[in-house]
């Protein structure tokens, strides 16, 4: 599941790096999403080798993002632990990914309406780094501007660590996959 925020105003900004990576998975399966109202988003669904798995991209703005991965998760009946939340990072700087069994929110409101909706925090994360701007009055407006592009050259090389494992990640080799993730990002 890619956290970002629907439309074009939106398409570029730093907060869409969950959307960015699960388009790039979506390009390299040869799938193409589609809306899906019951879903509240995007989904395609992705059949290789030995693994199958869905794509989400909510098209409910990140706050209310949790109500989209619950609906899919709900009716396809997937174990929270198998859910995978693609998210910006703000306290990464960009070029580092990293991934996370549970915890909290992070001040992330996507986060936040994902834990709310699933009623859990037992969810993988990939939290893709995209930097701070140095004061915490400033972050919306940062997370809604388009990165740098010596930034987006950083963030779209650790999306491509982070493809690299994804089917890790998918036949359960969670603990590989970090290890592959965090050496290189």
């Amino acid at each position: 599941m890619g956290l970002g925020n629907p439309g074009p105003r939106y398409i570029a900004t730093r907060h869409n790096a969950g959307f960015w990576l699960v388009d790039n998975l979506a390009v390299q399966a040869q799938v193409e999403f589609r809306q899906e109202a019951k879903f509240q988003g995007e989904v395609c669904r992705v059949e290789q080798a030995d693994f199958k798995y869905w794509l989400l991209k909510p098209k409910t703005f990140m706050n209310h993002s949790g109500q989209a991965v619950a609906a899919l998760a709900n009716y396809y009946k997937i174990p929270v632990e198998q859910i995978l939340v693609v998210h910006d990072e703000l306290d990464f700087p960009p070029g580092r990914a990293r991934l996370k069994r549970g915890g909290g929110d992070g001040r992330h409101n996507g986060l936040k309406s994902v834990i709310a909706h699933l009623g859990s925090k037992k969810f993988l994360r990939l939290r893709l780094g995209i930097g701070h701007p140095g004061i915490s009055s400033e972050v919306t407006n940062y997370v809604l501007d388009s990165p740098s592009r010596d930034d987006q050259t950083a963030i779209e090389s650790a999306m491509i660590a982070a493809l690299e494992v994804i089917p890790l990640i998918v036949v359960g080799g969670l603990d590989g996959a970090m290890q592959q993730l965090h050496s290189r990002t």
